[in-house]
């Protein structure tokens, strides 16, 4: 086991399942020892039932999992007069790691500090944690989770092993949301504009949103494929004040864009894959400016003008 890693990857896709899964493995009571021999936590005894999440909770109860969250503890529990509503502040890490990181764990097996949204660790926060993260003591490990990596310190990153979480394939995300009793046809309508999330494809399918998302695309598919820009700047006009879940059906229109590049790569005419590869890029060039307080409105024709001028 290496004792700090980064967990990187979009959104929804199991990082922070895998982080929990890793914590049991490490904490459990009986991994090792007779029929549970090898690494795999057994899921069972108390040390792996307290190790995760449980419904209705923010922190699991085992005292040697600890969570780091921006805003996830009473300001007084840190030590502080006011909330972290903007980042992690460096009285957490002292609070939570660096009053305990010079002891064994509590109960013996390990100790795993898990950080959710590990970019928003703020400067002296992360520059706190450096020694500690590059030298824990003995059975003691970090696992930082994040969808941004490269807003962490560069400090930070080389100091983690990286294991990076791809988008989940969209039979895996409609195999999951049927098994959460969604119905088969409306969960392969979601899971086809979902990105490769399971969280987004639940937000979509419990919000009735995804009819919204499958206008939004054909909509730009026919402002994409118009004689004019005129399609482009009304779709444009119409999302002004869509800036909340522009980002999401972007990224249903970048899906749909790169199934499109797979029937031209089967098809043979890898040219047309290039393109169509190009312009998913535009398209999370597009997500990337909204999300930096980009105005919607601009970022969508200015999209549209590349678009179309990479498809003449």
């Amino acid at each position: 086991m290496h004792h700090a890693y980064l967990f990187d990857g979009p959104d929804g896709v199991g990082k922070e399942l895998a982080a929990f899964g890793l914590a049991q493995a490490l904490v459990c009571e009986v991994r090792g020892l007779g029929a549970q021999a090898g690494d795999n936590a057994c899921g069972e005894c108390g040390a792996c039932q307290r190790a995760i999440v449980r419904p209705g909770d923010r922190v699991p109860t085992h005292p040697d999992v600890v969570v780091l969250e921006r805003g996830l503890y009473e300001p007084a529990q840190l030590g502080r007069r006011t909330a972290e509503t903007q980042e992690i502040s460096v009285d957490q890490v002292r609070k939570l790691v660096l009053e305990h990181a010079a002891f064994p764990p509590h109960e013996g097996r390990a100790r795993v500090f898990i950080v959710r949204r590990a970019e928003e660790l703020s400067t002296s926060a992360a520059n706190s944690l450096l020694k500690t993260l590059e030298e824990p003591i003995s059975r003691t490990y970090f696992v930082l989770v994040t969808s941004t990596p490269n807003l962490l310190l560069s400090t930070i990153r080389s100091r983690t092993q990286r294991v990076r979480f791809a988008q989940l394939g969209t039979s895996v995300v409609e195999s999951l949301l049927i098994d959460r009793g969604i119905a088969r046809e409306r969960a392969a309508d979601v899971a086809s504009i979902a990105g490769g999330s399971i969280g987004a494809a639940i937000a979509l399918a419990e919000s009735g949103a995804a009819a919204a998302h499958d206008q939004f695309v054909q909509r730009a598919h026919a402002a994409l494929k118009g004689a004019s820009m005129s399609g482009a700047l009304e779709l444009a006009e119409a999302e002004k004040k869509s800036k909340a879940d522009l980002g999401s059906m972007l990224e249903a229109f970048a899906v749909s864009l790169a199934a499109a590049a797979r029937k031209e790569i089967a098809s043979g005419d890898f040219g047309a894959a290039v393109a169509a590869a190009r312009q998913v890029s535009f398209v999370f060039g597009a997500v990337r400016a909204i999300d930096a307080n980009g105005s919607p409105q601009l970022a969508l024709e200015a999209l549209f003008t590349r678009m179309r001028g990479t498809a003449r």
